[in-house]
């Protein structure tokens, strides 16, 4: 039993306690900016970003110290701790590509997948013990999504005029509209999603458009589910 013990405290590393502090540190930074996405029903959420800053944390730790063994043996080797993190950074971009939905001349998901793409960078920061920049860094995120979010949708609110506010309950309507708009050839300036009880879809068509309003929310009207539309003139 004694040779057991021993054996599983020679596996832990004197900087144990050193990885486990900025392991707990990066979950928990990446878990803020995740809980913001998650609040908004991003399909990138809490999970997400607290695997990839804790992942990111993880190679960085990886990079500093995992080969410390080598090194020291062997007189030959050179260490250059910056290559796993510069493959971390550009490996994340999969994830981010994930999270963009491209529809008609609208892209969404970009927010996500740059939150995700700094969360990693976050968790590499964190790995290097350079706590007080990834600190700033998470409350300078979170500034921008929460309170510039708030401001963005002020702006638009005010000059918001030939919004449609189209409201449904199924999630299987939202399909019907978008394959609507395709049939008409409706192209879209700006478009948001909110899901919350109900799903809410607000568009900002292109001024280029050849169909007039009245026919649109014609065409809006004829669909089958509980949807509503309505638009501000």
């Amino acid at each position: 039993m004694e040779e057991v013990k021993q054996f599983f405290l020679n596996m832990i590393d004197d900087d144990f306690d050193k990885f486990t502090v900025r392991l707990v540190i990066a979950l928990f930074l990446s878990g803020l900016i995740g809980f913001e996405r998650e609040l908004k029903k991003h399909s990138a959420g809490f999970r997400t970003h607290i695997l990839v800053g804790v992942g990111a944390c993880l190679m960085m730790l990886l990079s500093l110290y995992g080969f410390e063994e080598y090194i020291q043996k062997y007189d030959n080797i050179r260490f250059d701790p910056a290559r796993i993190p510069s493959y971390v950074i550009s490996g994340i971009g999969f994830l981010g590509a994930g999270t963009i939905i491209v529809h008609g001349s609208t892209i969404r998901g970009l927010t996500t997948a740059a939150s995700i793409w700094t969360v990693a960078g976050i968790g590499l920061v964190v790995g290097a013990g350079m706590y007080d920049v990834a600190v700033l860094s998470t409350v300078l995120v979170l500034i921008s999504l929460i309170v510039l979010n708030n401001v963005e949708e002020k702006y638009l609110k005010n000059v918001g005029k030939g919004a449609y506010y189209i409201t449904m309950k199924n999630q299987g309507d939202v399909k019907e509209v978008f394959e609507l708009l395709d049939n008409l050839q409706v192209e879209i300036e700006k478009m948001e999603v909110k899901k919350e009880e109900e799903i809410r879809i607000i568009l900002q068509l292109a001024k280029n458009n050849t169909i007039n309003d009245a026919t649109l929310l014609e065409e809006l009207g004829k669909l089958d589910g509980e949807i509503s539309v309505s638009h501000n003139f």
